[in-house]
């Protein structure tokens, strides 16, 4: 079995000329529930990423395991329910990494807060017995008691409802080693170049590593597509006149300090300017402000797109309307975008407003057995891996063997509910490695010893892999995160042996990373 844990040892699984059962294109969320659903049932499972896993989208969420409150009003109701009853297999199978979370809509009229309540009275009825609690109406003393921070004028009361909050990259490496726990093996920093064909089928990929330039030509029974926004670069590798599937819709977020909304309960405008909802969520000692939905189909800016100034502006204006101290961009620690695969319906070509699109996924096989998997989104990861292996094991004649996710508990799942380390297990672990007692930086709960457990059991090949995924330094304090880079970039020298030359050209990658979290353009210092 390939682990992490031995760095120089990571492409060996390669090497083996046995065929793979499954062969998972994309390290994010999708593919990640993937490799977990199909290593679970018994199938020999290889998983490549590109770059590194959730180094896209699925590191910049809004941090939430949640049925949509604002699907409600799309009607989209069976996305919702799937949602809410995914949210709870969540919460039992990962306590270490996702927990609930009280949010506070509040109303500024009399109609509204009649409306929010009988909103969310469906949402518990569809939450059914998997509810966290029941939504309660608040009168206006006890919202502001819930929101210190909230703007006071005419506000009449609101609505306190439940949903979780999570860590998503955390989530993300968490799925990456349950997946190797259960024999998978799964390797970053490893491009598919090519796809290959046998009869008209497809019967496996060259892949690339992108840091020493071998190549391997997999076997593979079935290959599934499960890159995100790239997946109709993967789709046309295997018929070039594909018509696109996705429209690309981009969502920001920004990170400010914890003073603009004290407390533990999160605030939700359920109507902004632009048809979403609007999020101010305590957040890792700060408060995350989102999101925006803005169309991109520019595909050469997809791998790390920037938040648009008008975006940044939209948030801030909408904060300011609702709190009593606003931010302002000075205010800002750290800014970043994703993008959504949304799938666009057929024959519309109205590609101006993304906001209505369905958050829902779709699966779909090519006529030479490709299966594409896109769309859906974080919370409902573990169907999405889960109907993707049934479709899977029909395409490519797989034995049939029943999914196990619904109950399995993920890697480092701690045996007393009051370990809420999200390392759960693995924390106890720090202390045998050097650098325990030394924090990275003030500002971070981060030590020297997590940058080399990283490295060491987590995959982490670059120091922006450390501080923008195996900690979230860069997404809480993108200024205070730079002044790491040097220090990360010494231990990931001594872990991996880097050269000189490997080291600066890290060290550039990481430099730029922390310019973009704080919204400069990469060609401007």
């Amino acid at each position: 079995m390939n682990r992490p844990d031995s760095p120089l040892d990571r492409l060996a699984a390669l090497r083996d000329s046995k065929r793979w059962d499954v062969l998972i294109i994309g390290g994010g969320a999708s593919g990640l529930g993937a490799a977990v659903d199909a290593a679970a049932r018994g199938y020999r499972t290889l998983l490549v990423e590109a770059r590194d896993f959730a180094s896209g989208t699925s590191s910049c969420s809004t941090k939430l395991i949640h049925g949509g409150v604002r699907y409600l009003r799309q009607g989209d109701f069976a996305l919702v329910s799937h949602a809410l009853h995914e949210r709870s297999h969540l919460l039992a199978n990962a306590p270490h990494l996702v927990h609930p979370l009280a949010f506070v809509i509040p109303a500024w009229r009399g109609i509204d807060w009649v409306v929010y309540g009988a909103g969310l009275k469906f949402y518990d009825l569809l939450a059914g017995h998997h509810s966290l609690d029941a939504s309660v109406s608040l009168n206006r003393q006890e919202v502001i008691a819930a929101l210190p921070g909230l703007r006071r004028k005419h506000l009449c009361g609101g609505i306190r409802y439940w949903d979780g909050q999570f860590d998503d990259a955390r989530l993300a490496i968490t799925l990456m080693r349950t997946a190797i726990d259960l024999g998978a093996t799964c390797l970053n920093y490893l491009p598919v170049t090519r796809l290959l064909k046998s009869g008209g089928r497809i019967v496996g990929a060259v892949l690339r590593d992108a840091e020493s330039e071998e190549q391997f030509e997999i076997q593979a029974r079935a290959v599934i597509n499960a890159t995100g926004v790239h997946a109709d670069r993967v789709r046309q590798m295997d018929e070039p006149t594909a018509p696109p599937l996705l429209t690309p819709s981009q969502g920001i977020h920004l990170v400010v300090d914890a003073d603009f909304l004290p407390g533990q309960q999160a605030l939700m405008i359920p109507k902004t300017e632009d048809g979403r909802v609007m999020f101010a969520i305590p957040w890792q000692g700060k408060v995350l402000l989102g999101t925006t939905d803005t169309p991109r189909p520019e595909l050469h800016q997809l791998d790390d797109p920037l938040p648009l100034d008008r975006e940044i502006d939209f948030l801030l204006h909408t904060a300011a309307g609702v709190l009593v101290q606003p931010p302002t961009r000075t205010d800002i620690r750290s800014a970043f975008a994703g993008l959504r695969p949304l799938i666009h319906p057929e024959n519309n070509s109205d590609h101006r407003s993304t906001s209505a699109l369905s958050r829902d996924h779709a699966i779909m096989v090519s006529t030479s057995g490709l299966i594409t998997i896109a769309g859906g989104k974080w919370t409902t990861y573990r169907r999405m891996g889960e109907q993707v292996v049934d479709c899977a094991i029909q395409v490519a004649g797989l034995p049939a063997e029943l999914s196990m996710t619904r109950t399995l508990k993920l890697h480092g799942c701690p045996t007393k509910p009051e370990n809420d380390n999200p390392l759960g297990t693995d924390a106890s672990l720090l202390i045998e490695l050097p650098g325990h007692d030394r924090v990275l930086h003030p500002a971070f709960p981060y030590s020297e010893a997590q940058v080399r457990f990283a490295i060491r059991h987590e995959a982490a090949r670059t120091t922006e892999d450390i501080l923008a995924r195996r900690t979230r330094a860069f997404f809480l304090d993108a200024k205070a995160a730079e002044s790491s880079i040097q220090r990360v970039g010494e231990i990931l020298a001594q872990e991996l042996t880097l050269s000189p030359e490997r080291l600066q050209a890290i060290t550039s990658q990481a430099q730029q990373s922390a310019r973009r979290f704080q919204g400069i353009p990469p060609d401007n210092r």
